[in-house]
């Protein structure tokens, strides 16, 4: 189920090597160190900034204003446009989140036989933004439009795990403030087990018989903007049907695809190494009180 990145890794890195284009990078470099400053820089302090000189950013700084990304606000200072947030807008998140989800849901519930959901997190609760029935007409489905609880939920879960800590705490407040009596102490440790496995895979509270996968569909940051689930409900009838695992297996590779898809970030775990281990050590720390 897991992808081994190890073994991927150098390919990227070849590739990348390969199809290097210093001066687009560079480009990048000018407009994302902007885009961090609070204030207009000049070409020095770009150019310390990035550690390079002035004369190697001084072209890429006209061509920059000439497209009308950077604009000269002063004698010597230069400033980011709107254009980079204009760009942004001109195809929205949501549009495209679910232009890229229908195939690979389809596809998905196909190869199942079973229904599958994407939800979104909104003020304390989550919203089913798309579904796709169990193909056979025969199984457990919610409608688009309908509104969950977070907190006791596979996919809620995932939506809170995958966040900074800032934007997690504010969402666990939200969602306690609609639904208090879902609180848990052990839900801070919960969520970091969920970041470790890079998905949650639990039996439902509310549905008796039911079993839910969620895993994460990540921004570049690596944060969940949306929960892709499958509530897998078992047929008596049908001795050959998938199993919870290799239903997980099928899930986890749709969601990696459908985050490659919108931009984001493709990943088989939600951690790197060093969050691994802060994660661990407040596991430990939280063990021994």
């Amino acid at each position: 189920m897991n992808l081994d990145l190890n073994e991927t890794t150098p390919v990227v890195d070849a590739e990348s090597r390969a199809y290097s284009a210093p001066a687009l990078e560079k480009g990048l470099d000018i407009l994302e160190t902007l885009c961090r400053s609070e204030h207009p820089m000049s070409q020095k302090d770009i150019a310390q900034v990035l550690g390079r000189s002035v004369g190697e950013i001084y072209r890429m700084m006209a061509c920059l204003v000439n497209r009308n990304y950077v604009t000269l606000v002063d004698e010597n200072n230069y400033g980011i446009t709107t254009k980079l947030f204009e760009l942004s807008h001109v195809n929205p998140p949501t549009h495209r989140l679910l232009f890229e989800a229908a195939p690979v849901m389809q596809r998905l519930a196909s190869e199942l036989d079973q229904s599958c959901h994407l939800t979104v997190y909104g003020q304390g609760k989550q919203v089913v933004l798309c579904k796709v029935d169990t193909p056979s007409g025969m199984g457990f489905a919610v409608r688009a439009g309908a509104e969950l609880d977070v907190l006791i939920s596979a996919s809620g879960r995932v939506l809170l795990a995958f966040q900074d800590e800032e934007t997690r705490k504010l969402r666990i407040e939200e969602s306690l403030q609609r639904r208090p009596e879902q609180a848990d102490l052990q839900i801070e440790s919960i969520l970091d087990k969920i970041r470790v496995a890079g998905f949650e895979s639990i039996p439902s509270v509310q549905v008796r018989g039911l079993w839910a996968v969620s895993f994460p569909i990540l921004d570049t940051q690596g944060r969940a903007i949306a929960a892709l689930t499958v509530p897998y409900a078992e047929r008596m009838d049908q001795t050959q049907r998938k199993s919870i695992p290799e239903v997980t297996d099928a899930l986890g590779a749709a969601a990696r695809n459908l985050s490659k898809r919108v931009g984001g970030m493709v990943s088989s775990s939600g951690l790197n190494a060093t969050e691994r281990e802060s994660v661990q050590r407040r596991s430990a720390k939280g063990a021994g009180r």
